[in-house]
């Protein structure tokens, strides 16, 4: 009966059998080899390995150049160090504590002079270009500027320096590495690595404890007064907020791993550079993004974002909703020219029924079909 369909049944074979294969050699009757778990397990080793060796190679040269770059400049860094402790005839105490804080206050007014003077100025306009909210701080309100000014160096001052004394105090407890000697480059890297983790946990925890209702309301809304934020408002917060979220962080892992105070220096320098790009309302070529601090000061309690690298907010799940955004496709270090909503441009979404009108054709074709569409871009 299936003759009539184009099926002969009759012709129907049943395929050959498999050959048998042999467990520890892996062959089969003819000859052939066949895969075993053992020359599987050999060839992941193998792309393993080969992997490894590739990347140590690498860190080996790059550290290589680093190192040689570090250690031919070594003298000279050691001799302006030993310089700057002859000139200053500082103590150890006063070094810590007032270096500190100058070294700090300048770093955040220097680099923070420069993003005020363009959101006051909007020059050069070229860069208004990278900014994540246009139309936004252009220019940035006097008044409100001069509000947070005022905060921020009542934060560095009067909150700032009795802090810095403090830990002074613990850092002693904990024990100075020797003041003349600096650290090698190789120590000053495993350093970093382990203040960056330190900071990022203890910053993540702090500020998503700042968002419960009470503290919210209390203490940390003062920084969220403005949604679009702008460089110096990095610190402009509650004394409390800024002595537990701003202050505790960094400091964590310098006095886990008795720094030296040149590599407490470099490390709080890095992190308020950090903290005023995070802060700055501008995504710009060559630099760290800070699409997920802005889109949490733009949205307070729905994007969350609490942390600076985003880890520990991928490992919680509270940056789910600024995944599914535009913002998060441009989340990344733009290595062009090119402004990251230029790269990333927002998505047309269609918010209005189709309107579809059909229209009779007595020519070729029978009917045409029209569609419109009512196309608009969403904000931000």
């Amino acid at each position: 009966p299936f003759k009539r369909f184009g099926h002969n049944m009759t012709e129907f074979q049943p395929a050959a059998a498999l050959p048998a294969i042999d467990g520890k050699t892996g062959h089969d009757g003819s000859g052939n080899q066949q895969p075993t778990l053992l020359s599987s397990l050999r060839s992941v080793l193998f792309v393993i390995s080969s992997a490894l060796i590739g990347f140590a190679a690498f860190r080996n040269t790059l550290t290589w150049h680093l190192q040689r770059f570090w250690g031919a400049s070594g003298d000279f860094w050691q001799a302006l160090w030993d310089r700057l402790l002859d000139v200053s005839c500082l103590l150890l105490p006063l070094l810590w504590t007032s270096g500190t804080a100058v070294l700090t206050i300048a770093v955040y007014w220097i680099f923070g002079a420069v993003y005020t003077i363009l959101d006051v100025t909007n020059k050069p306009a070229a860069l208004r270009r990278y900014k994540i909210q246009p139309g936004t701080n252009e220019p940035v309100d006097t008044k409100r500027l001069m509000k947070v000014i005022g905060w921020v160096v009542f934060n560095q001052v009067i909150v700032g320096l009795p802090i810095a004394y403090l830990s002074y105090k613990f850092m002693t407890w904990r024990g100075f590495p020797p003041l003349r000697e600096l650290p090698t480059f190789h120590w000053v890297l495993a350093e970093m690595a382990v203040h960056i983790l330190l900071e990022e946990i203890g910053f993540y925890y702090s500020h998503r404890l700042l968002h419960s209702r009470y503290l919210y309301r209390f203490i940390h809304k003062r920084h969220h007064e403005w949604t679009a934020p702008i460089a110096v408002t990095a610190i402009y917060c509650h004394p409390i907020e800024h002595i537990f979220s701003n202050l505790l962080p960094p400091f964590l892992g310098v006095f886990i791993m008795g720094s030296h105070v040149a590599t407490a220096w470099l490390w709080f320098s890095l992190a308020i550079l950090s903290t005023l790009n995070a802060h700055s309302g501008y995504h710009l070529p060559f630099f760290p993004s800070p699409e997920a601090h802005d889109f949490h000061h733009l949205k307070i309690f729905t994007w969350k974002c609490f942390g600076v690298l985003g880890v520990l907010d991928r490992l919680h799940g509270t940056d789910t909703l600024f995944r599914n955004t535009r913002a998060y496709a441009r989340h990344v270090m733009m290595l062009s020219l090119i402004p990251a909503r230029e790269a990333f441009p927002d998505e047309i979404k269609s918010h209005a029924p189709v309107k579809v009108c059909v229209q009779r054709n007595t020519l070729h074709i029978p009917y045409r079909i029209t569609v419109q569409l009512k196309r608009y871009l969403p904000k931000g």
